[in-house]
Formats: structure tokens, C-alpha cells, sequence
């Protein structure tokens, strides 16, 4: 007879417990995104052992710990999200097997973090979902993309999604070989955004605007124009299409980044460089 707990069977039992380990910026922004969401704080244990991080952490009413030897002896948690340096992921998740065996499914937000590499530091089989976010998660407006390993159940992931969203949007992928794709477009991609503003503030200055009103030109029109692209029922390449005008100031200013494909081509060889780098990093 098998008697192994599952990841839905635990979840039953504890009541969704969720432990978090590691509560730098990524981290807390989780922590108060669920708390705001809804998810009681007293079901909440978090493991940082800086000092002031814990005390921050502290604030939320969540129950803190020092160290993995401060809980890994009590009642097993449903989720363990762990928010730590992908350079010490290995070693933290170590202080972890215990829960591993006993039905915790285990969440990575480290970028790059293979799910083999944490498997292998967890030891024998455990249920393990990786997770590539990207910094607009620090105010609930960012891109989760994950991917499970066979051990991960439905309820499983719908317990991450319910965790996930509260940092944004989220996404799972079949295949952990699109990962690297993913780190291209939304890992990066908010930084790519910046320099798109910094681009466009610059020139607008150049064109002769003040600095300061021409950032804000640039930063406003970006956000406007991503909101309208979220919340439209038309797709982007029409609404390109409704605001251009035949031989108006936007066809000419988009000539420039449509003839040969320019701006496309260039973001490809972004997106590919990007994605290039993190398989990489995962080969580190």
C-alpha cells in the first residue's frame, strides 16, 4: 500500500501552510502580496536570517525564523517558496530534505536555478516548480512563468498560481527547454522597457522638450500604451494600425523602425542573446 503524502493531501491537512524562505526585496514583495491578497498571516512562516530583512518580515504578522533548524522539526508546509541567490540555492535547499520527503512542494524563484540542480539538492524525488519572474512583480504587475516536474499534481500548481498572482500574471510552460526563451522576452524584458524609456525621453530632450517633461512624456505614453494593449479587445499589431494615419507623423516615425524589419530584427537578437546567456548560466 502506498502511503506516500502528496502535494494535494498536504495542502488538506496543513491547510495551505506556505513557508517562505528568503525575504529580501523579491521575497517581501511576496510576502505582503499574499497577506494583501487575503492569506492569513499565521499560516505564513518565513526563514531569513538577516536581521533587519526578518524584523521587516516581522511587520507582516507572519511567524519569522532565523535559520531551517529553527522549524524544519515542526509540522511540514504545504509550499516552500524559496526566494534565495541562485549562487546558494544548492546548499539552503539542503537544510530542507526533511520536508522534501514528507510532501512539500518546493517553488523556486531563482533565475537560472535548473529544476535538476534542485532536485539534486533536495535528494530522492520531490515535487519541485520553477519559477522565472521579473522585477514589475515588486508592485503586483509581473510576469510568473513556471514549469513542474512530473511530482507536481494540479493542485499543486493551482497553489502556486494562487501564491504567484498575487506578484502578477501567471504562466506555465510545458517544457523546462522554454525557460531560457521566457528569461529572454519577461525576465529581461522590463529592462529593455527602461532603456526603450530612456531612449525616448533622450530624443524627445534632443527635439527640444525639458528633460524632465519629456520623461514623463515617455514614461506615461509607454504605460498608457501597455494598459490600452492589456484591457483592448483588439490586438496589438491593430492597434498600431488605428493609430496611424496614411503619411501622418506616426507612419513616419514608424518607418524608420519598420523598413527591413529593423526594430523586429534588432529585438530578436536581443531576445536570443538573452536567452543564449541563460542556458549558460543554467550550464554553470
Amino acid at each position: 500500500m502506498n502511503t506516500e503524502i502528496t502535494g494535494s493531501d498536504r495542502i488538506a491537512q496543513s491547510n495551505g501552510r506556505v513557508l517562505l524562505v528568503g525575504c529580501g526585496n523579491m521575497g517581501f514583495a511576496m510576502l505582503r502580496g499574499w497577506i494583501e491578497k487575503g492569506i492569513p498571516a499565521n499560516r505564513i512562516d518565513v526563514v531569513e536570517p538577516n536581521d533587519d530583512l526578518r524584523k521587516r518580515a516581522a511587520s507582516t504578522g507572519a511567524s519569522v525564523h532565523a535559520s531551517a533548524e529553527d522549524m524544519t522539526g515542526g509540522e511540514a508546509p504545504a509550499m516552500a517558496i524559496m526566494a534565495v541567490k541562485p549562487q546558494v540555492m544548492a546548499k539552503v535547499l539542503e537544510s530542507y530534505r526533511g520536508f522534501a520527503t514528507r510532501g512539500t512542494t518546493f517553488v523556486s524563484v531563482a533565475a537560472g536555478t535548473l529544476i535538476e540542480t534542485i532536485e539534486k539538492a533536495l535528494g530522492g524525488k520531490p515535487s519541485v516548480i520553477r519559477c522565472m519572474p521579473n522585477t514589475p512583480a515588486f508592485i503586483g504587475e509581473g510576469m510568473m512563468v513556471c514549469v513542474a516536474n512530473e511530482k507536481v499534481e494540479d493542485a499543486d500548481k493551482a497553489q502556486c498560481e494562487t501564491l504567484l498572482s498575487a506578484g502578477g500574471k501567471v504562466a506555465f510552460v510545458e517544457e523546462e527547454s522554454m525557460m531560457d526563451a521566457v528569461t529572454g522576452v519577461s525576465g529581461s524584458g522590463p529592462a529593455y522597457v527602461f532603456h526603450f524609456i530612456e531612449s525616448l525621453s533622450a530624443a524627445g530632450a534632443a527635439a527640444g522638450l525639458p528633460p524632465e517633461l519629456s520623461e514623463e512624456l515617455a514614461i506615461q505614453t509607454v504605460y498608457g500604451a501597455a494598459k490600452l494593449a492589456r484591457e483592448a479587445d483588439e490586438d496589438p499589431t491593430q492597434l498600431r494600425k488605428n493609430v496611424t494615419s496614411p503619411n501622418g507623423t506616426t507612419a513616419a516615425g514608424l518607418s524608420v523602425m519598420m523598413t527591413d524589419d529593423r526594430l523586429r530584427t534588432m529585438i530578436e537578437e536581443v531576445v536570443n542573446a538573452a536567452a543564449d546567456r541563460s542556458r549558460e548560466l543554467a550550464k554553470d
